[in-house]
């Protein structure tokens, strides 16, 4: 198959090939090395403390779906692809994240974002509680939270925002906010009655009461709502309805909470762009009942872009002198990526980083430590030695030895796993769902580490293989947020930190066998059927 498919390319080759011919030479590619060897050379550490922080996070942006993506990129601007650099190519510093949760080798978003927004890894299904909690079961939860980077910001008295292409009570947004024994618990109609007897609140809930957050934009705005609310986009669809059972509207209270303030709630564009950035304190921008639409259904004229979202939470946050924390998700590359849909993934993904691109035009490297990195990945592979500039969501050269084509791109398990008519679907429409070895109804997450990039102040700290908690301790370093201000303090010796273990008679922590297995094997349960 190997000799096939370098015969194949030389005929392309030969026949005019993609590229340029300066790619024959061998000092088309000395040259190219030389420029990047003397600009790691030239580069100078930053160790400013960072004013700003700028988080994007990718969900489910695994390094193929980075690879493809960069391809993608360049073949809507008409270039065969490969040779693309994307915004994210252009940061300096560049490490890995190991994903995995306490309890499991393949996390959720939930433990991801309880890692990496503050500091300590967690068991599956579980955000803003440390691996004590279990999942589902609220007494777990008390005594357990865990606060994020987005809060100490917020005590240091930065401004502090959320952006996201997923309802602002999903996993990633809630993990900076948020402290819940389940992470589908987004308002009380979701809770069991034994939770909401113990204490427990929806997320919802604590969206507009656990942290004083200056901007919200997202999805979500029927778990805001009372049962029955008609939607003002969608009244007729009973699916849009708001579903709180107390009564309550919460977009309501948080308008009333910002008394004094000069606060916005809106729904749609057209309130969207007329919201002024420079007279604005508090917005709440919600544009659909549940997550946003896929950029590539997205019409330009009812719903803003990740790009403009991003743009105006910045503008709105950059007043404040002391600076501002902002959570940047591309939540629906995730989403995508669940439905075997790898082309409205790669689509989320080159959008995403568009809003990367304007969040590094409206900030000042010397001062904004920006931070890109993915929760975890998705079982997606790149195969099939396919030509430079091939399409990326095309097929490969290569036949399989059942006498078929198949795609460059497939999963490991997913919904694709079919034939029709004794044949694989058509692939020229962006809705299709790409092959998969392993049939399940949604994909699973994969466990592979996940790439950490960062440029700005302190930025030289995201390097090397580390465990993924490890980011919000550095991010808090860098800006001086948090517990350990050592780098606004000049000192670098490690600080001292007092552990109290319990320990039972057989010299293991004291924490029930019987609970702990019986949680997992919850989770197990839960895993399966929570959308991820």
């Amino acid at each position: 198959s190997r000799n096939l498919a370098s015969s194949l390319l030389t005929v392309a080759w030969e026949m005019g090939g993609l590229v340029g011919f300066e790619e024959e030479n061998s000092e088309f590619w000395r040259s190219q090395a030389r420029k990047t060897l003397q600009a790691a050379l030239d580069r100078k550490l930053n160790t400013n403390v960072a004013k700003n922080i700028l988080f994007f996070l990718g969900d489910g942006m695994g390094l193929t779906t980075l690879t493809a993506a960069r391809i993608l990129k360049g073949q809507l601007e008409n270039q065969p692809g490969e040779e693309t650099v994307m915004t994210m190519d252009t940061f300096p510093n560049v490490g890995l994240a190991k994903t995995y949760s306490v309890d499991f080798q393949v996390a959720d978003s939930a433990a991801t974002a309880t890692a990496y927004l503050c500091g300590v890894k967690t068991n599956l299904n579980i955000v803003g509680v440390n691996a004590a909690g279990r999942n589902g079961v609220c007494r777990t939860q008390k005594g357990n939270e865990v606060t994020s980077i987005l809060k100490w910001a917020k005590d240091a008295g930065k401004s502090v925002g959320i952006v996201t292409t997923t309802r602002v009570q999903h996993a990633t947004p809630a993990g900076s906010y948020a402290h819940s024994a389940s992470r589908t618990w987004y308002s009380d109609a979701d809770m069991p009655d034994s939770a909401k007897t113990d204490g427990c609140t929806d997320i919802s809930f604590q969206l507009i009461n656990n942290t004083d957050i200056d901007v919200i934009i997202g999805g979500g705005r029927k778990y805001m709502t009372p049962t029955g609310t008609k939607d003002p986009e969608y009244p007729t669809d009973y699916f849009s309805n708001g579903e709180r059972k107390d009564g309550r509207d919460l977009i309501k209270e948080w308008q009333n909470l910002k008394t004094g303030k000069v606060a916005h709630y809106v729904w749609n564009k057209a309130d969207f762009d007329a919201v002024d950035p420079e007279t604005t304190d508090y917005l709440m921008a919600l544009f659909e009942p549940g997550d946003l639409r896929y950029e590539e259904e997205r019409d330009p004229s009812t719903d803003p872009s990740i790009i403009e979202t991003t743009e105006k939470a910045i503008r709105i946050l950059q007043k404040n002198p002391k600076g501002f924390f902002l959570l940047v998700e591309g939540g629906r590359i995730d989403q995508a990526h669940h439905a075997g849909r790898a082309s409205m993934a790669l689509h989320e993904a080159v959008a995403f980083d568009r809003a990367i691109a304007k969040g590094l035009e409206l900030t000042e490297e010397h001062e904004t430590l920006t931070v890109v990195m993915a929760d975890h990945s998705q079982p997606l592979t790149f195969n099939g030695f396919p030509f430079r500039g091939n399409s990326i969501l095309g097929k490969s050269p290569l036949w399989a030895s059942d006498m078929l084509p198949y795609t460059t791109l497939m999963y490991g398990n997913g919904p694709g796993h079919k034939i029709v008519n004794g044949a694989r679907p058509d692939i020229q429409s962006k809705d299709y769902i790409q092959q998969a070895a392993v049939p399940v109804d949604t994909t699973t997450h994969s466990g592979e580490d996940v790439a950490v990039l960062a440029r700005g102040p302190m930025a030289h700290l995201f390097q090397g293989v580390n465990e993924q908690n490890y980011i919000a301790h550095a991010m808090g370093y860098a800006a001086c947020v948090g517990a350990d201000l050592r780098h606004c303090e000049g000192q670098t010796t490690p600080p001292l930190v007092h552990i109290t273990l319990e320990y039972n008679k057989n010299g293991a922590r004291a924490v029930s066998a019987s609970a702990a297995l019986l949680g997992n094997f919850l989770s197990v349960l839960l895993a399966i059927t929570v959308l991820m």
